[in-house]
């Protein structure tokens, strides 16, 4: 390893947020010394706890995430939140809000904040949100809260990315709850009803403890359902326990290992996919994938016919 990576790596190590911001990006952006960051660092990996927040947007779950912050820090000398935000799929930008709406929390020196444009991948997180999780964790960084982006049932991902889920929606939605049924509310480990002080909120606790008896359980842990007001604070102190309760089940359980398990079976695989396509096209060439490409888009060839014609032998 390089000796700059190596400096880097032990101030990241001691808490420099800069050293800790300038890793990150080059794991996020997997530009030269990526690999060697993630292979020093995924050995020491495993001992944060790791907290996805998630749920159609409206929810508060950025205040609510600020709040979580503040709890988890009067337990924990480190505390770091990764934020996905939305990116425009032409420029792949993003406008980053939780950097503003946590701005209280910035000046807390055992509290870390990255922002991540999703950069068009679906399922509420960027392509790289496993890895900089995992390096954080390297760290020595106590609790890693990971909040997605908002785009409601499709945020299925970060399940494969923490331990624990939280789901978050409020009263007052209208089809909210209809809307989650059928995505993430199948992967909440902890069901969170946000702005509980607002009407509609009985009828809102009612709705998804219904919902939990419908179908087969996925195992044998049941949600809590939790209320809280984030604006207030009011309720954050019992979410915290109930992702206590929740992580204690899991590692007895066997649960934990289980989805760790089957994260790292679709890391290897995508990272096999990418590694399989770049040397697909370093063997036949980038003109000639391109011309492959010609074709299926005039229709000329199908898409499996034109496959197969990369695949084989020039």
């Amino acid at each position: 390893m390089a000796v700059a990576t190596s400096d880097l790596l032990a101030s990241a190590r001691a808490g420099d947020k800069r050293a800790i911001a300038r890793l990150l990006t080059v794991v996020e952006n997997d530009a030269p010394g990526a690999r060697e960051i993630l292979r020093e660092t995924y050995p020491q990996a495993g001992g944060a706890l790791v907290l996805g927040v998630t749920g159609p947007p409206g929810g508060g779950k950025s205040t609510l995430v600020s709040r979580l912050v503040a709890a988890y820090r009067e337990r924990a000398p480190r505390v770091a939140v990764v934020a996905v935000d939305p990116s425009s799929p032409f420029s792949g930008g993003a406008i980053l809000g939780d950097r503003i709406r946590m701005q209280d929390r910035f000046l807390d020196e055992g509290v870390f904040i990255r922002s991540m444009a999703s950069r068009g991948h679906s399922g509420g997180l960027a392509r790289t949100t496993a890895r900089v999780v995992g390096v954080l964790d390297a760290l020595g960084t106590d609790v890693v809260i990971v909040e997605t982006v908002g785009v409601g049932q499709e945020e299925i991902e970060v399940v494969r990315v923490v331990d624990t889920v939280a789901l978050v929606t409020v009263p007052g939605l209208g089809d909210d709850i209809q809307a989650i049924k059928a995505g993430v509310l199948e992967i909440a480990d902890v069901l969170v009803v946000n702005k509980a002080d607002r009407p509609g909120a009985d009828e809102t606790v009612r709705d998804l403890a219904q919902m939990l008896t419908l179908g087969p359980p996925r195992n044998a842990w049941k949600p809590p359902i939790v209320r809280t007001v984030a604006a207030t604070g009011e309720g954050v102190d019992e979410l915290v326990r109930a992702v206590d309760r929740h992580r204690e089940w899991a590692a007895s359980s066997g649960e934990r290992e289980r989805r760790r398990a089957d994260a790292a079976r679709v890391e290897v695989e995508a990272l096999l996919r990418e590694s399989l396509v770049r040397r697909l096209e370093e063997r036949v060439g980038s003109e000639r994938v391109r011309r492959a490409v010609e074709r299926v888009a005039s229709r000329a060839v199908d898409p499996y016919a034109a496959v197969e014609e990369l695949l084989a032998d020039p």
